[in-house]
């Protein structure tokens, strides 16, 4: 039986050849272990580089939820919480690890993924000042691109930004699809406002081209105070940490990291004004490289024959909203047989 193609994810694939190669140039060189190596330091000055700012600190970590569960558990004290969508990744696909370090997720319902200010502010004013019987909200959690697939824009972000500093709150960006959301078809954010507007955000090689890997970037003093300590207690600092930094110092050469995304975004909306002229219409106008058409069930089982996705989210008794996801190593001939079969 043929293979079916995978639109379910952006990490089916290995990881781009130029990482292949440079790992295999690197593997008998002798390097400083635990994120001191040559490489991992060359990476940090790059990513210093690209958001101009030579004091932020630079960690590089296996994964996504440990990256989150690192970050928040780090930055908040044991009675702090969690202000995040109700479509959050930390809330809908990571085992609770927030919650099991001890800090409580309150959840904001949004249509299109994104939390604004005034939702927040309705929250905490909704969960008032108990004091100091009920637990005091200390960060924001946002993720851009968001789990269905739309951008936070520029004026979006800095007035979540300037709440989070008026009212002493940690604003964290989980960037694991990041590059997706930079090169997206009107997006006016780049890195360096990223950087400048909030606490800590990271920058994901899982999805975009890496074997594995993220960067988690502090741009806060606050933050910066024994971070390590967390890491190594969590398990996350690994002795062969220019595995990380390799990757990540072959994804900067020559915006490689970006031109990838770029390509996985192109072709999603090749395959989104597909679906939008065959006349199916979508759970939420994404940019980005995540599309989510709504089908008849008995249309989904026929292309589930010769292709894999995630049935995301049922509408009614006949019909259901599927992902469908591109990546940095999807064939165009793969879209165009995809958009036949619609």
């Amino acid at each position: 039986m043929m293979a079916r193609y995978s639109f379910k994810n952006d990490y089916s694939e290995g990881c781009h050849p130029n990482i292949l190669e440079a790992l295999a140039r690197s593997n008998f060189q002798q390097e400083a272990g635990y994120g001191l190596d040559s490489h991992s330091t060359k990476a940090k000055e790059m990513i210093r580089s690209l958001i101009k700012n030579q004091e932020a600190k630079i960690h590089f970590i296996a994964g996504g939820t440990l990256s989150n569960l690192l970050v928040i558990s780090s930055l908040l004290r044991s009675y702090q919480s969690v202000i995040s969508c109700e479509c959050g990744h930390i809330l809908q696909n990571e085992t609770a690890a927030i919650e099991a370090t001890g800090h409580k997720i309150h959840s904001i319902k949004s249509d299109n993924g994104k939390l604004t200010v005034q939702a927040i502010d309705s929250l905490i004013n909704e969960i008032g000042n108990n004091f100091p019987h009920s637990e005091k909200p200390g960060l924001i959690y946002i993720s851009n691109p968001t789990e269905v697939g739309t951008i936070y824009y520029k004026d979006e972000l800095k007035k979540l930004s300037d709440y989070c500093r008026e009212n002493d709150l940690y604003l964290y960006m989980d960037g694991a699809r990041l590059g997706h959301a930079l090169t997206a078809e009107g997006n006016d954010i780049n890195i360096e406002d990223i950087a400048r507007l909030t606490d800590v955000f990271y920058i994901g090689g899982t999805k975009n081209g890496a074997l594995l890997g993220e960067a988690i970037v502090i741009n806060t003093e606050k933050v910066n105070e024994e971070f390590e300590y967390s890491i190594k207690q969590r398990g996350a600092l690994m002795a062969k940490g220019r595995i990380l930094g390799i990757q990540f110092e072959e994804l900067l050469k020559d915006n490689l990291y970006f031109k990838l995304a770029k390509h996985a975004n192109n072709l999603s909306m090749q395959l989104k004004n597909a679906l939008l002229k065959k006349g199916y219409p979508l759970l939420s106008d994404t940019v980005t490289n995540q599309i989510f058409p709504i089908m008849d069930n008995q249309k989904i089982e026929e292309l589930l024959k010769k292709f894999d996705f995630y049935i995301w989210q049922k509408i009614d008794k006949k019909r259901s909203a599927i992902r469908l996801i591109t990546s940095w190593a999807t064939e165009e001939d793969k879209v165009n047989d995809l958009i036949q079969e619609l």
